[in-house]
């Protein structure tokens, strides 16, 4: 199996890699080639070397998609994005790599199925973003998309275009719309839901962190462990199982703000949630205020989908994973 991972120097492209060296059958077949891309170089672990070709390219620029499907990939990750803030400020760039670089790739991968039969298993990284306002307690796999942000907007418009491309066997699509993914490592980036993992991520080590909106915030979360396993089991499943509908809900955890926060007090104590200061920030309180806080996602959950169950867990997760065995 020759597979392609767009995106892979980000928090889950970069996961889903160190997964793969762990478990050479996380895709279903073991992989003989794996090829990582990003705009930053990608890093590779030493147990995936022999089979791996990393390059640093920008999927938007020309030419470039039509680079990464020559090779005739099986399988595909596209998690190639700018975050919502950033597409919320810069709404060229946010079209140019959010819908261009999709709908480009989507095209390259048409036009090689055009010289010889070629369909490749294409599994997109989409968002709860792409619902809007006025919700209902619990969004159903039912609700339609309206969203209320240029991230969120991009994201729905690539939705429709894998469903078209699926439908035309172009390729086998799913799109995953991924909860907020909680606690994030590393450092603080600019999306607008940075928030959520910085008040519980950086008061875990002894440091200070922001909150920027109410602790009566609601929102939808899952960890990166749950992500990388989305992203898996969308590698492996029968699509015929799916049927035309081919964006799904991932499952996750609506929480308070306020229940994050007492999750940290009864894994870290009193000590981590001081280190919390509240500095309202209206433009975040802004984003925030349009985006979904609960779902009732039953086709994921049906076909096999798992996340976490309480925030204690997800928190519990972020330290497995990053802290245990590390200098903090």
């Amino acid at each position: 199996m020759h597979v392609l991972v767009i995106g892979a120097a980000g928090m889950v492209g970069r996961k889903l890699v160190e997964k793969l060296a762990l478990d050479p059958a996380l895709f279903g077949s073991e992989v003989s080639r794996l090829t990582l891309v990003d705009a930053f170089a990608p890093p590779v672990p030493p147990a995936l070397e022999e089979y791996t070709h990393a390059m640093t390219l920008d999927l938007a620029a020309p030419g470039t998609p039509e680079k990464l499907v020559s090779g005739r990939p099986d399988l595909i990750f596209h998690l190639a994005a700018i975050v919502s803030g950033e597409a919320e400020t810069d709404f060229e760039k946010g079209y140019l790599i959010n819908l261009d670089g999709s709908r480009h790739l989507f095209e390259a991968i048409r036009h090689e199925g055009a010289k010889e039969p070629y369909c490749p298993r294409v599994v997109f990284a989409s968002s709860i973003a792409v619902f809007g306002q006025p919700f209902p307690d619990r969004i159903g796999d039912e609700f339609f998309t309206t969203p209320l942000t240029s991230y969120g907007t991009q994201k729905a418009i690539t939705e429709l275009l894998l469903a078209d491309y699926t439908r035309k066997g172009v390729f086998d699509g799913i799109g995953l719309r991924l909860p907020t993914i909680c606690v994030r490592p590393g450092k603080p980036n600019k999306a607008a839901s940075g928030f959520f993992s910085n008040i519980l991520r950086e008061p875990l080590v002894g440091k200070e962190a922001v909150l920027p909106v109410a602790d009566t915030v609601r929102h939808w979360f899952a960890s990166p462990r749950a992500a990388v396993g989305f992203f898996a089991h969308a590698a492996r499943i029968n699509t015929d199982d799916i049927g035309p509908r081919r964006n799904l809900t991932m499952p996750g955890l609506s929480a308070l703000v306020g229940e994050q926060i007492e999750a940290l007090r009864r894994v870290a104590g009193d000590k981590a949630v001081a280190l919390i200061r509240h500095e309202p920030d209206s433009d975040i309180q802004k984003i925030v205020a349009g985006w979904p806080t609960n779902f009732d996602p039953k086709r994921a959950s049906a076909l096999g989908f798992q996340a976490e169950t309480t925030f204690d867990e997800i928190i519990r997760v972020h330290l497995e994973d990053e802290l245990e065995g590390k200098d903090a």
